[in-house]
Parts: C-alpha cells; structure tokens; sequence
C-alpha cells in the first residue's frame, strides 16, 4: 500500500519545479510573439503583453518569394507525410522478413542496417545530389520524399525488426494453418500488432525529416518547393532583430508536428522500448 510521506511531497515539488523550468522557454515564446514592437524591448521578457497582438503572426503569413512561410510548410507537411508512409511500408516489410529470417543473412542484414544508422548522412551528400540532379529530382518535392525515405530507411527497420523479435508467432502460425498467405498474414495479423513500432518511427523519423535543414537547403534551396526550415531561413535573415516576428514563426512551425506528436505519443514509449529490446 503506497503512503504518502515527506519524502513523497518532496518529490512532487521537484517535478512541479522541473515542470515550471521546462515550461518557461514556451512561456516567453509565447508572451514575445504577442508582443507589439513597441513593447519588445520596452518592457520585461517576464511580462505579459499589455496589448497583445497578432500581426507579428499575419505578417509572416502574407511573406511572399523565398520567404513564403505558407508554401514552405505546405511543402514540409507533404514532404513529411510522405517520407513516414513510405519508412512504415518499407521498414515494416523489410523488418518482417529480417525478424522472421532463420538463416545467417537475416541477422548480418540487421547489423548492416544498424551500421547505416550510425554513418553520417552527410558524408554522401555529393554523390546523392549528383544523383538526384541526373534523374531530375532536385527541387522536387517526390524527390526529396525518395530521399529521406532512403536516408532513414535503416532507422525504420531496425526499430520493426527489434520490435518484431519481441513478438510471439503464434497468431501467425495460426493465420497459416487457416490458409492464410504470406501477405494476409503481415497485413492482416502482423501489421496492426506493429502499432507501437509504426507509431515510434512515425514520431522519431517525423521530427527528423521537418526539422531538417541541411539536406533540404541543398537539394531545395533556391525552387519553389523549399521546406518550412529553408523559407525560415531566408525570412529571419531579413528581420534583423525583429524577435516578436521570429518568436511568432517558431511557434507556426511547431504547431503541426508538436500536434502529431500528441497524437501518436501513446505508441512512442513501447514501439522504442521494444526496439531496443531487440
């Protein structure tokens, strides 16, 4: 039976004062983008604005050219939307049949994959660009999807594959003696038991892909499909020190993806911890 004690009130005002700390990055976040010019630098980071706004947020909207905050993430939606169902088709297959593999190529595969995720992706940004550049996929939006689902195709599956390791066959030898083939199997009994997983590299390869900024400048940078990162990029650079601004578009990008993650971070803790457990 749990007693509440001292030492359980001691706690409690630890994690309230940890909670408050992690918490006042958003709060001056959010007080600074309501602020008007005029109270930027007239009045204290801890003071609530006394004429909130929102033209800081209106004018970054209506942004036009590089700096088009809107097609910019218009472009770092489809560009992430997209990467995540090809990573959970293909890493959840792949991940299948390596977990499922008895023979010696099975498990050389999976270590193969998780040397590729410790290699810097940076080391062939060369030859990728000059790759891309010949099929005619720079400055494309399907182009970049192609690519970071290449890129972390490696991290899908061996979080699938450690994830699969942890789960009994039983359903599945069950579906066989049923009749069931190989696909029905996977798609049918296999697949909705990787909620976890699929909800662990939705959120993990999510956030890599959206707040990518390197790849997407070299491959996008200068086209009328550049990310949410490259068009923040090119916006702040004209501002200065214009903070209530810049504050204001820090906030526009996290709304999709801190949105996602509330929404699949059920699935996170288990889909990792199962990945590492494999």
């Amino acid at each position: 039976m749990f007693r509440y004690t001292s030492g359980s009130l001691l706690r409690e005002i630890g994690v309230w004062i940890l909670a408050i700390v992690f918490l006042l990055p958003f709060y001056f976040l959010i007080t600074m983008a309501l602020k008007p010019d005029a109270e930027v630098y007239t009045s204290s980071p801890l003071a609530l604005p006394a004429n909130p706004t929102l033209n800081n947020f209106s004018s970054l909207l209506s942004a036009s050219g590089q700096s088009n905050i809107l097609l910019g993430l218009m472009n770092s939606v489809i560009i992430t939307a997209g990467s995540i169902v090809g990573l959970i088709i293909l890493g959840s297959l792949t991940g299948y049949v390596i977990a499922r593999s008895t023979r010696r190529w099975g498990r050389l595969a999976y270590y193969l994959f998780l040397i590729a995720i410790v290699l810097p992706a940076q080391l062939g940004a060369v030859p990728l660009y000059i790759g891309a550049r010949t099929v005619g996929l720079t400055g494309s939006v399907w182009g970049m999807i192609f690519l970071y689902t290449g890129m972390l195709l490696p991290l899908a599956i061996f979080l699938y594959a450690g994830f699969l390791r942890g789960l009994g066959t039983e359903y599945e030898e069950a579906a066989a003696i049923d009749g069931a083939s190989r696909g029905q199997i996977f798609f049918r009994v296999v697949f909705p038991l990787l909620a976890p997983a699929t909800g662990t590299v939705a959120i993990l390869c999510g956030l890599i892909v959206w707040n990518d900024f390197f790849t997407a400048l070299i491959f996008l940078g200068g086209s009328a499909n550049q990310t949410l990162p490259v068009s923040m990029y090119y916006f702040i650079g004209s501002l200065v020190s214009k903070w209530n601004v810049i504050f204001a578009i820090v906030i526009v990008s996290m709304i999709p993806i801190l949105a996602f993650y509330l929404f699949a971070q059920k699935r996170f803790i288990q889909g990792f911890a199962g990945g590492l457990k494999g």
